[in-house]
């Protein structure tokens, strides 16, 4: 497993950040670059059918060392890592059997990850741990379900006596601005099922995801000398606060948890004269996502009502569904997997995710995809890590779902 190590601080070496205001496929140059440096690392190990589009997406196939039929299996990851922190210049740090303290992350900058703060470190006590050094993100979202992916084909390649049917694997641009599965072709990939590995801690299977949809609302102010403003100032800012307060304000990512939805203000640029504010909105029940879209869409117009007509306006797109009701008829995908992890002694934790995976746009497409772990936490911050241990098991999961498909 020293290489899975290895492969995984490469890969977070190059610089994939996707780029939500960038119109083309793959956003950014460094996913081309990696997606281009992991293809002829599948050559090399032994992989065929290997294909890079001019979008960014990689496909390549273990061929079975069987001979009866057995269903195709897929597995997926991404190659961006999140544009909310900086992925530029990652300089991962190796901690060898992690002693329970804090972890100084940064000493000139007094940066620290701390079991006080993120007590899930406590559960890692004598493990090695991989960390940022505090001034940017890891990118074990996703390249560590890359690099799990990677080790595990070749592990199987190297290990013969393990039977599986066809494999097919997968590497995505942009899942992390949600347009991952967007160009992803369903007949080219040509798999019967498929698994996602882009989840958190050790042992995670998710088949239920938010439903979820953005929006973007300009508010136009009018703008005169302070001195004579009085009735006549219409203060943009003000208008987008007075919004933002009409919202439920215990329905915001800090006060929720499980499945509870959330309104997420995350953006807000502004002058007097015009204000853009930007909100992500999300929730599991279908009926209740609803709701939250009606309420926003009634708040605007009683501010239109208010201030005057075209005041303000609301650009509304929904970005994915709930996968639940797909893969519900498609169970035998999530029991497959936990049965693979039972077998090799991991507790399975079926749980919701709280945010998106290209998985439930696939599902919605026809490929049934829950989502396994890779071993990560505290993704998209300075204070994200991966025990190795947790990515070794990840490893040995999809070797073994492989295994027991074809049995």
């Amino acid at each position: 497993m020293e290489e899975l190590v290895k492969r995984f601080i490469e890969y977070v070496k190059v610089n994939t950040q996707s780029d939500e205001n960038c119109k083309t496929t793959p956003t950014t140059e460094g996913q081309m670059v990696l997606a281009k440096k992991l293809s002829k690392e599948l050559k090399d190990i032994g992989l065929k059918d290997i294909m890079v589009d001019e979008n960014g997406y990689l496909m390549a196939t273990l061929p079975a060392n069987i001979t009866k039929q057995v269903p195709v299996v897929g597995f997926i990851a991404h190659l961006d890592t999140s544009p909310d922190a900086s992925g530029e210049n990652v300089q991962p740090q190796v901690i060898e059997n992690y002693y329970g303290s804090n972890i100084i992350l940064n000493k000139k900058k007094n940066i620290v990850l701390s079991p006080v703060e993120f007590s899930s470190l406590n559960k890692y006590i004598g493990q090695s741990l991989i960390t940022t050094d505090g001034q940017t993100l890891l990118g074990a979202d996703n390249k560590a379900g890359v690099a799990e992916i990677v080790t595990a084909m070749e592990y199987l390649i190297k290990h013969p006596k393990i039977k599986h049917g066809p494999l097919r694997i997968a590497f995505t641009p942009d899942e992390e601005i949600g347009k991952g599965a967007d160009k992803f072709d369903i007949n080219k990939f040509n798999a019967d099922f498929a698994y996602t590995v882009d989840g958190g801690g050790l042992g995670e299977i998710e088949y239920e995801n938010f439903n979820a949809a953005r929006a973007k609302i300009t508010i136009q102010g009018l703008n005169v000398h302070p001195g004579s403003a009085k009735n006549k100032m219409k203060n943009s800012m003000l208008i987008a606060m007075e919004l933002n307060s009409m919202l439920p304000g215990h329905q915001t990512p800090e006060h929720t948890e499980n499945y509870e939805g959330f309104y997420h203000l995350t953006d807000f640029q502004g002058t007097v004269e015009n204000t853009t504010i930007s909100y992500i909105i999300r929730d599991h029940d279908k009926e209740e996502f609803s709701r939250k879209k009606d309420l926003l869409i009634k708040i605007v117009d009683h501010l239109n009502i208010k201030y005057g007509p075209r005041t303000v306006k609301i650009i509304m797109v929904d970005q994915y569904y709930n996968m639940r009701e797909k893969i519900l008829s498609s169970f035998h995908v999530v029991e497959l997997a936990i049965k693979a992890m039972k077998d090799l002694g991991i507790n399975s934790k079926v749980i919701p995710i709280r945010g998106g995976t290209d998985g439930a746009k696939l599902s919605f497409m026809g490929l049934p995809c829950p989502n396994l772990f890779t071993g990560g936490h505290n993704f998209h911050s300075r204070f994200e890590y991966i025990p190795v241990k947790s990515m070794e098991k990840a490893v040995l999961t999809i070797v073994k779902i492989a295994e027991l498909n074809a049995q």
